[in-house]
């Protein structure tokens, strides 16, 4: 039987830097992601003194931009939606900063208070909405960053038909 150890196999792989890989400097993973989103959430001192809110059409501001992804943030009045669309070929992490929203999707209806979080694939078909009587605030990070929303009607969204109108964003 071998009584060597890995260790005194192979050593101490912090004793060998060019074994040990870089840390990452932007995400790559979805939990890197998610994680992007709820650290600039929690300083709020990245995105507070920026929202501004239309009570003609959801305002928003690009925040912050990356290799390949972007994020944004949204502001929602009561009663603002996005209507029902995806993100082309953008995958995407939703979070609520303030108030609530409601998702809905043809599985079902969601809602998201302060903290909440969605996470989405390239063609997830949903629509966002502040149903509530107080505004709403987001923020919404896509990689790679978003060109197209293509937006759907609710009966493409039962059939699962193509898209019936495309938006560049």
């Amino acid at each position: 039987m071998n009584s060597d150890s890995d260790l005194q196999i192979a050593g101490d792989i912090l004793e060998v830097p060019h074994l040990l890989q870089p840390p990452r400097e932007h995400p790559a993973t979805v939990a890197e992601f998610v994680g992007l989103a709820r650290s600039v959430a929690a300083d709020r001192t990245q995105w507070e003194h920026l929202v501004e809110y239309d009570a003609t059409t959801r305002w928003y501001h690009r925040l912050h931009t990356g290799p390949g992804y972007e994020v944004w943030l949204l502001s929602w009045v009561p009663g603002q939606g996005s209507g029902l669309h995806d993100h082309g070929p953008s995958s995407g992490v939703l979070t609520v900063l303030e108030g609530t929203l409601t998702e809905r999707t043809e599985r079902g209806t969601r809602t998201l208070g302060a903290g909440g979080q969605r996470v989405f694939a390239p063609g997830y078909v949903h629509e966002v909405v502040n149903d509530t009587l107080e505004p709403a605030i987001s923020l919404h990070v896509y990689f790679p960053g978003l060109t197209e929303m293509p937006m759907h009607t609710a009966c493409a969204r039962r059939t699962g038909s193509e898209p019936v109108d495309a938006v560049t964003a």
